[in-house]
């Protein structure tokens, strides 16, 4: 499976090799599969273009996904594309804490999986359906944390 990773923004150093084993561990419990898949990690700026473009909300937001190739479609299969910025953790984080360390990894860890499971069909819109991605999210972060997989620097 080919994990592309763009790093555009400069708010937090991630390691790209940190990557590819959250997206692997996700995929490998929700018993999907996918040849391809891309993460961007981006600025404020460009997170708020893309939320302006494609969902008519100028404000930024923490992550963002674009479904391509429905899980378990014949022939190479892209899953998507997920867009996280780094800095609405960073800015999330410090709401909660003046110290860092390793929560702001984990929020942005957080946000891949989130973006992960709505690649994966998995909505957040109404009451229920939110409940159950939550429940998934948070399975699958603390099955992260006992691995020491939440991503780096």
């Amino acid at each position: 499976m080919k994990v592309l990773v763009f790093d555009q923004q400069q708010d937090l150093v991630i390691s790209k090799a940190s990557v590819k084993p959250v997206v692997k561990s996700v995929l490998v419990i929700e018993g999907a599969h996918t040849d391809e898949i891309a993460v961007y990690f981006v600025t404020k700026k460009e997170i708020s273009k893309l939320h302006s473009e494609f969902f008519n909300d100028p404000t930024p937001t923490d992550c963002i996904s674009f479904p391509l190739d429905g899980p378990g479609e014949k022939g190479y299969n892209v899953l998507g594309e997920i867009f996280i910025c780094p800095k609405t953790a960073l800015d999330f984080v410090l709401t909660l804490s003046e110290e860092l360390g390793e929560n702001v990894y984990f929020e942005t860890t957080l946000y891949l999986v989130h973006g992960l499971l709505h690649l994966l069909g998995h909505d957040d819109q109404e009451e229920g359906a939110q409940k159950k991605m939550q429940e998934r999210e948070q399975l699958h972060m603390e099955r992260l944390i006992k691995e020491g997989l939440l991503l780096k620097q």
